[in-house]
């Protein structure tokens, strides 16, 4: 029998809350499930035995994050089923910058209060990150913080772990002078600079029930477009080509993130041209009036991966990414001179 405390209960915690959570989302974390889980979810850890056949030498990858104020649409909109699939791409996307295979994730909601067919909405979308990431969704925290944060309101963050090989791991020591960078669309905003976005378009309820030609859809449902998952185009891409350096654009921009795989004494020469802007970007920077540097400081602009490989396999490249489903472009090439990036 589940245990019950009227007394905490009147704090504004609810244990009997938390295990019907549980139930209703154990369908979802059902979806996840792949070789090497070796626990179900509601014991105190999770537990995964990794496959490491082919690998010489393992390395295990991690990587943490959580979705930002981005939740503060969320809640506007009372949509809650796609941040989860942010969560888990602001993690799985870095460890695969690695040429690491995301092998298992965890999440952490924090809540004001715990209503259990929310918090089962918002695993769905953990569970379709994991599915889309090809990972498993092995446990998780969900912590009811009365007075903390509001009763409609909470937070979402995750941790991944993945595993390389380590004489395959890619990270950026390999790229040399010359070597062109392909950038592979983004589907919106992502994950990161929601706190600038709220700003500029002042959002309420309302705004983001607005239908804007320009973007094909309402505010709202563009904003909160989920972060595109990379990994198993990229996991595709490494077996194909020689792949020396990936930078996942996130918070920062490409000024803050391209440089993150380049060695020393190299600069990434981006084409502003060939970067494909989307609408979403465009209508920010022109409400907003923000100055173009800040916004290739900030935002990802259409490319949510910088990908560095030789130039005579560029074309290659490409195309495997195409085959995957993937938008990619050539948009500029790694040059000798101070380390950063030059957008002309």
């Amino acid at each position: 029998m589940n245990s019950a405390s009227r007394s905490y209960a009147s704090a504004g915690v609810d244990v009997t809350a938390g295990y019907k959570a549980v139930e209703l989302m154990k369908q979802h974390v059902a979806r996840t499930t792949i070789p090497g889980v070796v626990s179900g979810i509601g014991g105190f850890s999770g537990c995964f035995e990794p496959d490491l056949s082919g690998i010489s030498r393992p390395v295990f990858v991690s990587g943490t994050d959580g979705v930002g104020t981005k939740l503060k649409l969320a809640f506007l909109m009372d949509k809650h089923d796609t941040v989860g699939i942010d969560c888990v791409a602001m993690c799985v996307n870095d460890v695969v910058c690695c040429g690491a295979k995301p092998l298992f994730f965890l999440d952490y909601i924090a809540c004001g209060k715990n209503t259990p067919e929310k918090i089962a909405t918002i695993v769905s979308g953990i569970a379709e990150g994991c599915v889309q990431a090809g990972c498993a969704l092995i446990g998780g925290e969900t912590a009811e913080m009365p007075g903390f944060y509001p009763e409609d309101e909470y937070d979402l963050a995750g941790f991944c772990v993945g595993i390389a090989d380590y004489n395959k791991i890619i990270d950026g020591s390999k790229v040399e002078v010359g070597d062109v960078l392909i950038g592979v669309a983004s589907s919106g905003i992502h994950s990161n600079g929601f706190s600038l976005v709220r700003k500029i378009f002042g959002i309420t309820e309302k705004k983001l029930q607005v239908y804007i030609d320009d973007l094909g859809c309402t505010l709202g449902e563009a904003l909160l477009t989920p972060t595109k998952i990379y990994v198993k185009p990229v996991l595709n891409l490494i077996g194909h080509v020689e792949v020396r350096g990936i930078s996942h654009i996130t918070g920062g921009g490409f000024y803050e993130n391209i440089p993150r795989m380049l060695p020393d004494g190299m600069y990434a020469a981006i084409e502003r041209n060939a970067v494909p802007v989307l609408p979403i970007f465009d209508l920010i920077r022109r409400i907003g009036e923000i100055p173009e540097d800040d916004m290739f400081g900030t935002f990802n602009m259409g490319i949510g991966l910088c990908i560095a490989v030789p130039a005579g396999q560029a074309d290659k490249a490409i195309e495997i990414l195409k085959e995957s489903g993937e938008k990619a472009v050539i948009i500029g090439q790694v040059k000798a001179g101070e380390k950063g990036v030059v957008i002309c």
